[in-house]
Protein backbone atom coordinates (compact mmCIF):
# COMPACT_ATOMS: atom_id res chain seq x y z
CA UNK A 1 0.00 0.00 0.00
CA UNK A 2 1.37 3.50 -0.74
CA UNK A 3 1.63 5.62 2.60
CA UNK A 4 -1.83 7.41 1.56
CA UNK A 5 -3.94 4.72 1.16
CA UNK A 6 -2.55 3.34 4.68
CA UNK A 7 -3.16 6.39 6.41
CA UNK A 8 -6.70 6.47 5.02
CA UNK A 9 -7.39 2.97 5.89
CA UNK A 10 -6.05 3.81 9.31
CA UNK A 11 -8.46 6.82 10.17
CA UNK A 12 -11.86 4.63 8.30
CA UNK A 13 -11.17 1.89 10.67
CA UNK A 14 -10.37 3.86 13.67
CA UNK A 15 -12.10 3.90 16.86
CA UNK A 16 -12.26 7.57 16.99
CA UNK A 17 -14.27 7.17 13.21
CA UNK A 18 -17.59 8.95 14.57
CA UNK A 19 -19.84 6.52 13.69
CA UNK A 20 -20.97 5.46 17.26
CA UNK A 21 -19.41 1.76 17.25
CA UNK A 22 -18.48 2.10 20.90
CA UNK A 23 -21.75 1.99 21.60
CA UNK A 24 -22.45 -1.22 20.22
CA UNK A 25 -21.24 -4.68 21.26
CA UNK A 26 -22.97 -7.43 19.10
CA UNK A 27 -24.25 -9.57 21.02
CA UNK A 28 -21.42 -10.05 23.32
CA UNK A 29 -22.80 -7.63 26.39
CA UNK A 30 -25.62 -10.86 25.95
CA UNK A 31 -22.97 -13.05 26.23
CA UNK A 32 -21.59 -11.88 29.69
CA UNK A 33 -24.89 -11.23 30.89
CA UNK A 34 -25.43 -15.33 30.48
CA UNK A 35 -22.22 -16.13 31.58
CA UNK A 36 -20.75 -17.63 28.62
CA UNK A 37 -18.04 -15.16 28.53
CA UNK A 38 -16.36 -14.95 32.25
CA UNK A 39 -12.38 -14.46 31.23
CA UNK A 40 -9.86 -13.76 28.79
CA UNK A 41 -10.32 -17.10 27.28
CA UNK A 42 -13.92 -17.53 27.28
CA UNK A 43 -13.78 -13.89 25.43
CA UNK A 44 -11.33 -15.26 22.95
CA UNK A 45 -13.46 -18.28 22.24
CA UNK A 46 -16.42 -15.50 21.31
CA UNK A 47 -14.69 -13.64 19.48
CA UNK A 48 -13.24 -16.76 16.98
CA UNK A 49 -16.59 -17.67 16.93
CA UNK A 50 -18.23 -14.40 15.60
CA UNK A 51 -15.53 -14.03 13.42
CA UNK A 52 -16.68 -17.08 11.44
CA UNK A 53 -20.31 -15.67 11.29
CA UNK A 54 -18.57 -12.58 9.87
CA UNK A 55 -16.49 -14.25 7.73
CA UNK A 56 -19.34 -16.48 5.94
CA UNK A 57 -21.84 -13.60 5.34
CA UNK A 58 -20.81 -10.08 6.70
CA UNK A 59 -17.49 -10.31 5.20
CA UNK A 60 -18.39 -11.49 1.80
CA UNK A 61 -20.94 -8.78 1.03
CA UNK A 62 -18.53 -6.34 1.91
CA UNK A 63 -15.85 -7.58 -0.45
CA UNK A 64 -18.67 -7.82 -3.24
CA UNK A 65 -19.82 -4.51 -2.31
CA UNK A 66 -16.31 -3.29 -2.38
CA UNK A 67 -16.35 -4.49 -6.11
CA UNK A 68 -19.61 -3.09 -7.13
CA UNK A 69 -18.76 0.53 -5.85
CA UNK A 70 -15.60 0.26 -7.76
CA UNK A 71 -17.61 -1.04 -11.62
CA UNK A 72 -19.81 1.75 -10.38
CA UNK A 73 -22.32 -1.08 -10.61
CA UNK A 74 -25.32 -0.26 -8.89
CA UNK A 75 -27.49 -3.10 -9.83
CA UNK A 76 -24.83 -5.12 -7.79
CA UNK A 77 -24.25 -2.56 -4.93
CA UNK A 78 -28.52 -1.99 -4.18
CA UNK A 79 -28.66 -6.29 -4.42
CA UNK A 80 -26.09 -6.75 -1.77
CA UNK A 81 -27.21 -4.39 0.38
CA UNK A 82 -30.89 -5.32 0.60
CA UNK A 83 -29.87 -8.94 1.05
CA UNK A 84 -27.32 -7.82 4.49
CA UNK A 85 -29.82 -5.57 5.77
CA UNK A 86 -32.91 -8.30 5.31
CA UNK A 87 -30.54 -10.62 7.19
CA UNK A 88 -30.69 -8.61 10.17
CA UNK A 89 -32.59 -11.34 11.97
CA UNK A 90 -33.11 -9.03 15.17
CA UNK A 91 -34.53 -5.28 15.83
CA UNK A 92 -31.28 -3.93 17.25
CA UNK A 93 -28.66 -5.60 15.00
CA UNK A 94 -30.93 -4.26 12.20
CA UNK A 95 -31.23 -0.36 14.01
CA UNK A 96 -26.62 -1.21 14.61
CA UNK A 97 -25.50 -1.58 10.78
CA UNK A 98 -28.48 1.26 9.74
CA UNK A 99 -27.46 3.84 12.25
CA UNK A 100 -23.87 3.42 11.33
CA UNK A 101 -24.45 2.84 8.01
CA UNK A 102 -26.29 6.11 8.01
CA UNK A 103 -23.89 8.11 10.16
CA UNK A 104 -20.68 7.00 8.02
CA UNK A 105 -22.95 7.61 4.56
CA UNK A 106 -23.36 11.90 6.12
CA UNK A 107 -19.98 11.69 6.87
CA UNK A 108 -18.99 11.06 3.55
CA UNK A 109 -21.23 13.33 1.54
CA UNK A 110 -19.47 16.33 4.52
CA UNK A 111 -16.15 15.49 3.86
CA UNK A 112 -16.87 15.21 0.30
CA UNK A 113 -14.48 12.55 -0.16
CA UNK A 114 -16.29 10.55 -2.74
CA UNK A 115 -17.68 11.56 -6.88
CA UNK A 116 -20.90 11.99 -7.50
CA UNK A 117 -21.18 8.63 -8.97
CA UNK A 118 -20.21 6.89 -6.07
CA UNK A 119 -22.61 9.62 -4.06
CA UNK A 120 -25.48 8.65 -6.52
CA UNK A 121 -25.20 4.86 -5.62
CA UNK A 122 -25.09 5.41 -1.92
CA UNK A 123 -27.53 7.74 -1.68
CA UNK A 124 -30.17 5.89 -4.20
CA UNK A 125 -30.51 3.00 -1.55
CA UNK A 126 -33.86 2.82 0.75
CA UNK A 127 -31.04 1.92 3.49
CA UNK A 128 -27.28 2.20 3.99
CA UNK A 129 -26.19 -0.48 6.25
CA UNK A 130 -22.66 0.13 7.44
CA UNK A 131 -20.90 -2.74 4.64
CA UNK A 132 -22.49 -0.54 1.97
CA UNK A 133 -20.98 2.87 3.47
CA UNK A 134 -17.71 1.18 4.61
CA UNK A 135 -17.26 -0.09 0.66
CA UNK A 136 -18.18 2.94 -0.83
CA UNK A 137 -15.64 5.32 1.54
CA UNK A 138 -12.71 2.76 1.21
CA UNK A 139 -13.54 2.99 -3.03
CA UNK A 140 -14.08 7.03 -2.79
CA UNK A 141 -10.07 7.06 -0.63
CA UNK A 142 -8.69 5.00 -2.57
CA UNK A 143 -8.02 1.78 -0.35
CA UNK A 144 -7.33 -1.48 -1.99
CA UNK A 145 -10.01 -4.03 -1.70
CA UNK A 146 -8.04 -6.48 0.86
CA UNK A 147 -6.92 -3.64 3.15
CA UNK A 148 -10.32 -2.38 3.28
CA UNK A 149 -11.45 -5.87 4.09
CA UNK A 150 -9.42 -6.53 6.67
CA UNK A 151 -9.33 -3.04 8.28
CA UNK A 152 -12.78 -3.54 8.60
CA UNK A 153 -12.52 -7.07 10.09
CA UNK A 154 -10.05 -5.41 12.29
CA UNK A 155 -11.97 -2.85 13.65
CA UNK A 156 -14.87 -5.37 14.59
CA UNK A 157 -12.77 -7.14 16.39
CA UNK A 158 -10.64 -4.54 18.18
CA UNK A 159 -14.24 -3.36 19.46
CA UNK A 160 -15.77 -6.38 20.69
CA UNK A 161 -12.31 -6.11 22.37
CA UNK A 162 -13.15 -2.85 23.88
CA UNK A 163 -16.30 -4.04 25.19
CA UNK A 164 -14.66 -7.03 26.98
CA UNK A 165 -12.02 -4.81 29.17
CA UNK A 166 -15.16 -3.13 29.83
CA UNK A 167 -17.85 -5.58 30.65
CA UNK A 168 -16.16 -8.83 31.44
CA UNK A 169 -13.91 -7.02 32.88
CA UNK A 170 -10.15 -7.24 31.29
CA UNK A 171 -7.44 -5.36 32.25
CA UNK A 172 -5.61 -3.27 29.35
CA UNK A 173 -3.25 -5.67 29.39
CA UNK A 174 -5.39 -9.12 28.67
CA UNK A 175 -7.42 -6.72 26.18
CA UNK A 176 -3.84 -6.25 24.02
CA UNK A 177 -2.69 -9.98 24.33
CA UNK A 178 -6.16 -10.65 23.22
CA UNK A 179 -6.48 -8.40 20.08
CA UNK A 180 -2.34 -9.61 19.33
CA UNK A 181 -3.62 -13.46 19.43
CA UNK A 182 -6.30 -13.18 17.01
CA UNK A 183 -4.08 -11.43 14.44
CA UNK A 184 -3.88 -14.61 12.72
CA UNK A 185 -7.52 -15.27 12.76
CA UNK A 186 -8.49 -11.87 11.15
CA UNK A 187 -5.93 -12.55 8.19
CA UNK A 188 -7.70 -16.34 8.01
CA UNK A 189 -11.01 -14.35 7.85
CA UNK A 190 -10.02 -11.80 5.70
CA UNK A 191 -8.80 -14.66 2.85
CA UNK A 192 -12.07 -17.12 3.37
CA UNK A 193 -14.49 -14.37 2.29
CA UNK A 194 -12.59 -13.53 -0.97
CA UNK A 195 -12.90 -17.29 -1.54
CA UNK A 196 -17.04 -18.08 -0.91
CA UNK A 197 -19.31 -18.18 -3.67
CA UNK A 198 -22.84 -17.02 -3.54
CA UNK A 199 -24.81 -19.85 -2.79
CA UNK A 200 -21.81 -20.70 -0.50
CA UNK A 201 -23.03 -17.66 2.15
CA UNK A 202 -24.66 -17.80 5.42
CA UNK A 203 -25.69 -16.08 8.47
CA UNK A 204 -26.79 -19.45 10.65
CA UNK A 205 -26.45 -18.06 14.19
CA UNK A 206 -29.74 -19.35 16.22
CA UNK A 207 -27.62 -18.64 19.41
CA UNK A 208 -26.42 -15.44 18.97
CA UNK A 209 -29.91 -13.90 17.62
CA UNK A 210 -31.87 -15.58 20.62
CA UNK A 211 -28.88 -13.31 22.98
CA UNK A 212 -29.53 -10.19 20.72
CA UNK A 213 -33.44 -10.89 21.55
CA UNK A 214 -32.97 -11.35 25.34
CA UNK A 215 -30.66 -7.94 25.19
CA UNK A 216 -32.88 -6.43 23.38
CA UNK A 217 -35.04 -6.73 27.13
CA UNK A 218 -32.00 -6.95 29.31
CA UNK A 219 -32.97 -4.78 32.57
CA UNK A 220 -29.54 -3.23 33.08
CA UNK A 221 -26.82 -2.67 29.66
CA UNK A 222 -23.89 -0.46 28.65
CA UNK A 223 -24.03 -1.20 24.92
CA UNK A 224 -27.26 -0.92 22.48
CA UNK A 225 -26.76 -4.33 20.58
Amino acid sequence: MHDTSLLRLLQLASPSLPIGAYTYSQGLEAAIEAETITGESSARDWIIESLGIVGDFEAPILWRLLEGFAARDAETVTFWTERFVAARDTAEFRAETIQMGYSLSKLIVELRIADPELLEILECQPEIPLPTAFACAAEALGVPHEAALLGMLFSMIENQVLACVKSVPLGQVSGQRLLLSLHPVIEETMRHAQCLGDDELSNWAPGLSVLSMQHEVQYSRIFRS
